[in-house]
This record gives structure tokens, C-alpha cells and sequence, in this order.
């Protein structure tokens, strides 16, 4: 298994980029909770990152809405389920934990939703910022609170409707 990284700016901090055999497997905001060490990430080298980083700079400045890239994803099957789902939720758009784990047929699973969303390794691209309290109330985030408020506002800002 090889392991690569990159550094680029956004307008939510540094983000990390992991590419592992290639493909990409990682995606990290700074002091993000669940942030692997540093030292897992391999050796730095902005290649195979080229296709990621013209996507989120599209994304950044609002022509791109969904994300069309390769994805390595390491966790529990569960978790890839959660994972995969959240890759449904349209841009401007949010459904809360308890959405979620209907649609994956076990609708008393919300705090396990919750918990997956919480280890998604890969944010932004996989969308876990869109997923909502059952009030409707912003809930924890990985890469924090004012960010996910600021992704949601800036999603909700770019004409596609939304609630923040």
C-alpha cells in the first residue's frame, strides 16, 4: 500500500488530500476530529491529486456540484453504506441522521449514522456536512461547526435553495 498527500488552500483552511495506491482516500481539515496522524499519510507529492483539486476548486467557486472521482474508502461495511448514501444527498440539500438510516432499511440506527458520518474520511466530497439534527438544528461535524455552517450557507447561497 502506498501512500501519498498534498496540501492545498480552500477557503476552509489547509486541506489534506491522502491518495493511497492513486486513488484518493483521504480528505482532512485542519484540528478535523478522527484526523489520522500525520505521519500515515505518506510522502508528499501533488500528483495524483491533480483531477481532485480541479474539482474542488470548481466547487469552491461554485461550478461544480457534484464530484466525479475515484474514492478509496476504508471502513466497516456499514460505514461505506453510510458513506455511499451521503454521495446522494444533492448539493444545497440536507437529511438528517434519521433520514438516512430509513433509507438504509434500519430506522432505528440514527446514532450509528451519526457515528459513521462522524469517521468520513473523505469530506467535502462526500458530503457529510449536509446531514442535519432531526430538529433541523446543525449538529456536530468533524471539521467543526462554523465550517459546516459556512458549507451549508455557501451551498444553500450558489441558487439551488436550501436551509442555511
Amino acid at each position: 500500500m502506498h501512500r501519498q498527500h498534498t496540501i492545498v488552500d480552500s477557503p476552509y483552511g489547509p486541506l489534506t488530500l491522502v491518495a493511497t495506491d492513486g486513488v484518493l482516500s483521504g480528505l482532512y481539515m485542519t484540528e478535523q476530529r478522527h484526523r489520522p496522524p500525520e505521519e500515515t499519510f505518506g510522502e508528499p507529492d501533488p500528483r495524483p491529486f491533480r483531477e481532485a483539486v480541479r474539482q474542488l476548486d470548481a466547487y469552491h467557486a461554485g461550478e461544480l456540484t457534484a464530484f466525479d472521482l475515484p474514492l478509496r474508502l476504508a471502513g466497516t461495511p456499514f460505514q461505506r453504506s453510510v458513506w455511499e448514501l451521503l454521495r446522494t444527498i444533492p448539493y444545497g440539500q440536507t437529511r438528517t441522521y434519521g433520514e438516512l438510516a430509513a433509507a438504509l432499511g434500519r430506522p432505528t440506527a440514527s446514532r450509528a449514522v451519526g457515528l459513521a458520518n462522524g469517521r468520513n474520511p473523505i469530506g467535502i466530497i462526500i458530503p457529510c456536512h449536509r446531514v442535519i439534527g432531526a430538529s433541523g438544528g446543525l449538529t456536530g461535524y468533524g471539521g467543526g461547526l462554523d465550517r459546516k455552517r459556512r458549507l451549508l450557507a455557501f451551498e444553500s447561497g450558489a441558487g439551488t435553495g436550501g436551509l442555511f
